[in-house]
């Protein structure tokens, strides 16, 4: 629990505040304005992570030597080279805050991926480093894709706030409102395999694609 709180604190030095998942680029599009459109936003891109990154998060953890597979295959997914670019700084962050803060006590098949990442050997995406650090760590895979799905939820709304659209206090309420659509992900990609890999927010990924168009931009992607 210790670990796992550890990890869940916005003081784990990961990178992620830095990344809209693209709602910098909604905003200013004029398609999300206002807590109702953000809100929409976040469901969105839960139901995206559920579709698209927990069944690699969870094959990672449960195979981490194969972690180069899982990394490639993520790789291939990522349509938009925005979305790959921000999976790959936010792998690479998460690969380095995880190293610095826990060291030897992630084992040696760790050491391998970290090896392999700064390389660049491998891509390094996010949720295949996630899924590894957090089995290292002895998190228990529920966990792990519970606090992935935090991660997401939290990075989307404090994205809101510092873009104007929502208040903290509006923030703190759309995630006590959203968790149980968090859970809903959580269960409905239970089952998805490797194979079922799937983009299922089309147009949120549409607008992310298009974040290094902007004239001015507050996040990387």
């Amino acid at each position: 629990m210790w670990r796992l709180l550890q990890l869940a604190d916005s003081a784990f030095p990961a990178g992620g505040f830095a990344h809209s998942a693209g709602l910098e680029a909604a905003v200013q599009r004029g398609e999300v304005a206002g807590a109702a459109a953000v809100q929409a936003f976040a469901r969105a891109a839960l139901w995206q992570a559920g579709a698209g990154a927990l069944p690699l998060l969870r094959a990672a953890g449960a195979e981490p030597g194969r972690a180069w597979l899982w990394d490639a295959r993520c790789e291939a997914a990522l349509v938009s080279a925005v979305a790959r670019r921000a999976s790959q700084l936010q792998g690479r962050a998460w690969v380095m805050a995880a190293e610095g803060a826990f060291g030897a006590a992630l084992g040696a098949g760790w050491g391998e991926l970290h090896a392999a990442v700064r390389a660049r050997e491998t891509p390094g995406h996010l949720c295949v480093v996630f899924g590894v650090s957090a089995a290292a760590l002895g998190v228990a895979a529920t966990q792990a894709e519970q606090l992935y799905l935090h991660q997401v939820l939290r990075g989307v709304l404090s994205a809101a706030v510092r873009l104007g659209q929502l208040g903290p206090m509006q923030a703190q309420r759309l995630q006590f409102e959203l968790a149980g659509d968090a859970e809903a992900v959580l269960r409905a990609s239970a089952g998805r395999s490797v194979e079922e890999l799937a983009s299922v927010a089309p147009v949120e990924e549409l607008l992310g694609a298009l974040h290094d168009r902007l004239y001015s931009r507050l996040f990387q992607s």
